[in-house]
């Protein structure tokens, strides 16, 4: 297990430089332990919705955290606007960084993830494997 901080910078795509952690870092997966900083724009996907919902305005990201994988990322998030509502859901493309974003990312090298259709919830779901295990 190696920490792996990261810092995003005004206009960065959230989840494309998370994605892009693992690209840059060659490692087979990741989880996202925390991030904090702060949005113009979040793309959020509500519990039970097929579309993300777009939030504008200055947002506070309060809770970051996910998997991420060759596969992508799977990343929920929580953020407050500026008269203290909170919203949150699963991080979709197009969350863009208003100021800074502070992530610790937890790199696995010992670990593959993948995701993997699962009969029982229907979905594609978090598969993992030791990298020894191929």
């Amino acid at each position: 297990m190696q920490a792996h901080p990261v810092r995003l910078s005004p206009g960065d795509d959230l989840r494309d430089a998370l994605e892009d952690v693992l690209r840059q870092t060659g490692m087979p997966a990741a989880f996202v332990i925390q991030g904090i900083g702060s949005l113009g724009i979040a793309q959020l996907r509500f519990a039970g919705n097929e579309e993300a919902t777009e939030l504008r305005d200055d947002l506070e990201i309060l809770t970051l955290a996910g998997s991420l994988s060759s596969d992508g990322a799977h990343l929920h998030m929580s953020v407050a606007d500026p008269r203290g509502r909170m919203f949150g859901g699963h991080v979709g493309r197009g969350c863009f960084v208003r100021t800074t974003a502070e992530i610790l990312v937890v790199l696995l090298p010992e670990h593959r993830f993948s995701r993997e259709l699962d009969s029982a919830s229907g979905f594609m779901e978090l598969v993992i494997r030791s990298s020894s295990t191929g």
